[in-house]
């Protein structure tokens, strides 16, 4: 048995090999061809291309890519449809895949998509698309299945992977241990994204923030404050540590640095460990919000790309624990609002405001609840009835 298989992105590549996982329970010899990045390929899958070559966000810098990645696709179809698969599961990018689903469908292979791409958000219109290219949706969250059922596409609620991953009640104190910090200290968690992309928007405005928060400590007596930034890649770490020496080297000597720590991955201990968290939008914002953790979501993009989807968007909100609770549990201080300065002074609200970190910490948690439905197992039942 082979199924064809192709995740753009790290939350792609994660959601991607459970499933792989749970396939392999009911089917231990499925082959897996297509694209995805480390954790599905040591899962067992056979990448024609590097999972990095599909990750690029925002209008402009698709444009910029596009002729490489529409030549890939042509490419990826031909090498897919050749090996004849016995499903299709397109894991989230959905302008990459729908368009693979749709040629593959066409072709009376089953086409399966996995993570409803966000149209209670922005393109709403994409709908009577999505029918024509798929023959199968899986939903992360609870309120996506009613909007597919209405439009006459198959769906199944799956919840997500990361609610059942992530405990109900984090450790804290175990995972400060595992770093190496101490329970005293303030510690703050800064994810600036997986993309190059995306580090390289916002690795400055980070790193100016995290000097400002630590003056601010330093005032009200807090001497101990720790920032941790964990970068999943070489290239990613080296852009934010180039950022980093510009910042340091042109700070006046009797300015106090801030106590900024690059790690190589760790993203989950150190949201894990941490009072606070700093992340640009996307899944990150959602494994915080399991974490039960006050976060600042925050994003920049080119003005261009930003202008385009502002005029796009359903919904007030861009972060996915504030879609979900359908309120702003946590501020977003996005593309002009997201400075420096603004960041700082949200931060120092959210670090001192306890009652408002209760509020967050029971909204997160019934989150939690309704998220975690045993998502791979689920999925892979959905998808053995096509095979």
């Amino acid at each position: 048995m082979k199924i064809a298989i192709v995740a753009g992105e790290a939350s792609g590549d994660l959601l991607g090999s459970h499933l792989m996982a749970a396939l392999k329970k009911h089917h231990p010899h499925i082959e897996f061809i297509g694209i995805g990045g480390p954790k599905m390929i040591s899962a067992g899958a056979k990448s024609l291309f590097p999972i990095e070559r599909l990750s690029v966000r925002g209008y402009v810098e698709v444009i910029k890519h596009l002729p490489g990645l529409l030549k890939l696709r042509r490419s990826l179809l031909q090498q897919l449809l050749a090996s004849a698969p016995d499903a299709f599961i397109g894991v989230d990018a959905p302008d990459f895949n729908f368009w693979l689903e749709k040629r593959l469908k066409n072709k009376g292979i089953p086409a399966i998509h996995y993570v409803s791409p966000s149209i209670w958000a922005w393109r709403k219109g994409r709908i009577g698309a999505i029918k024509k290219s798929v023959s199968h949706i899986l939903a992360l969250f609870p309120f996506e299945p009613a909007i597919y059922q209405k439009a006459g596409i198959p769906v199944t609620y799956v919840g997500h992977p990361l609610a059942d991953i992530l405990p109900i009640v984090p450790n804290v104190i175990e995972a400060r241990e595992a770093l190496k910090l101490r329970t005293a200290q303030t510690v703050i968690a800064m994810l600036p994204g997986s993309r190059q992309g995306e580090v390289e928007q916002h690795a400055a405005l980070f790193i100016q923030a995290a000097h400002q928060i630590n003056l601010s400590c330093i005032e009200e007596g807090k001497h101990d404050t720790v920032f941790l930034v964990p970068l999943i890649t070489r290239e990613t770490r080296e852009i934010f540590e180039n950022q980093l020496h510009q910042f340091l080297i042109h700070l006046p000597e009797n300015v106090p640095s801030p106590p900024i720590t690059v790690m190589f991955g760790h993203a989950h201990e150190a949201m894990e460990a941490s009072d606070l968290v700093i992340v640009a939008s996307g899944t990150a914002t959602l494994e915080a919000a399991l974490l039960k953790k006050p976060m600042i979501i925050t994003y920049r993009m080119s003005n261009l790309s930003w202008q385009i989807l502002k005029r796009m968007r359903l919904q007030p909100y861009v972060g996915l624990p504030n879609i979900l609770a359908e309120r702003f549990v946590v501020p977003e201080l996005l593309q002009q609002e997201a400075t420096p300065e603004k960041i700082a002074e949200t931060a120092h609200n959210l670090l001192n405001d306890k009652a408002l970190q209760i509020d967050i910490q029971q909204e997160f948690t019934r989150m939690h609840h309704a998220l975690r439905q045993n998502t791979a197992d689920k999925a892979a039942e959905a998808i053995l009835k096509f095979l």
